[in-house]
């Protein structure tokens, strides 16, 4: 039997070294020194042999069980070890080399331009204001003095939902909250998004945005309107850019006046942009109508204000020369990353 137990020990142990995966080695256990295994099978056939060599039998074989599973346990951890030192050799990183640059997002050029709008007013002490973009029909229309046959309140022009809840047509609906709100002095600036029932096309969009402004207080005069928008026209377009103020009519503003700057593209000289006049539109303005005052609450007969509306897709296309305002909702990143 000793013999036996000789020759299985060395059987063993020249198996385990030639095992290179963990399961082999599972197998090998259960093969070995499982329930059914060659040592167990051992000391089953230890009841033939004589009495007085049945304790030496057993004491060989838990010696050989000891034996091996202390060989088996090095063997698996030197297996475990060559598996990661390969794995290691398969995933090794230079790190000499250089790096890969993580991509970094940019503002989109309408988000570019508002902020700056903002800075620009926020220098002149205006507020930044926000209303809904869901509007009823009293503060996007009768409180700003718009006639109910006036055209914007045409079902072609304006998206309504029901009879009085409408998409807002124009940020100046938050010219009339604020003044509900607020006592004068007031000075504030409202941008966002704005909805009407356009054909889309290189100039026009049914969703677009506005940067609206308003001052009340007392003895506000025309002088204070033409020196903001001037002032403005500088900071956004550059000092050299001239401005043009012509006589227009909003119904919520009187008198009314539409502000052009000398064309980006041609500098004043006439050209396609422009239409050969030299001068590109950017925004409309006027002293607010005493109607909308009085409508709001503000004495009319104290104080006095003036309001403008800022067409944010217009400007920004003006700034950056760009043909066609589609290319400011495509999210084309081609496009964008222009302005990183």
């Amino acid at each position: 039997m000793k013999e036996k137990l000789e020759a299985l020990r060395e059987q063993a142990l020249h198996e385990l070294e030639s095992l290179r995966v963990p399961k082999d080695l599972e197998e090998f256990r259960i093969r070995v020194m499982g329930k059914k295994g060659t040592l167990t099978e051992v000391l089953r056939g230890m009841g033939s042999l004589p009495a007085d060599e049945r304790p030496k039998v057993g004491q060989l074989v838990n010696q050989l069980r000891s034996e091996l599973e202390t060989a088996l346990a090095k063997r698996e951890a030197e297996i475990q070890d060559a598996l990661k030192a390969k794995r290691l050799r398969e995933e090794t990183l230079d790190v000499t080399m250089p790096g890969k640059r993580p991509a970094i997002g940019g503002l989109h050029p309408l988000n570019i331009v508002l902020e700056d709008m903002i800075d620009i007013f926020q220098s002149m002490g205006f507020d930044v204001v926000d209303g809904p973009e869901v509007e009823t029909d009293q503060y996007c229309f009768e409180k700003l003095n718009l006639p109910k046959d006036h055209p914007a309140r045409d079902m072609q022009d304006t998206f309504y939902i029901t009879e009085n809840l409408l998409l807002r047509t124009q940020t100046s609906a938050a010219q009339a909250r604020v003044m509900e709100q607020r006592k004068p002095p007031i000075r504030i600036i409202c941008p966002g998004r704005v909805y009407r029932a356009d054909e889309v096309d290189a100039t026009h969009s049914p969703v677009f945005h506005q940067v609206e402004g308003l001052v009340v207080d007392k003895g506000i005069t025309m002088c204070d309107l033409k020196g903001v928008l001037e002032q403005f026209a500088h900071e956004i377009y550059g000092p050299e850019t001239k401005v043009k103020f012509r006589p227009s009519f909003f119904p919520f503003t009187e008198p009314s006046v539409e502000v052009d700057v000398t064309c980006s593209e041609c500098g004043g000289k006439g050209c396609r942009v422009c239409k050969g006049s030299g001068w590109i539109e950017i925004l409309g303005a006027g002293m607010v109508h005493p109607h909308v005052l009085a409508g709001c609450g503000i004495d009319p007969e104290e104080y006095s204000g003036f309001a403008f509306g800022i067409g944010l897709d217009r400007l920004t296309t003006t700034r950056y020369k760009i043909s066609d305002i589609r290319l400011l909702f495509e999210n084309d990143l081609r496009f964008l990353e222009q302005f990183r």
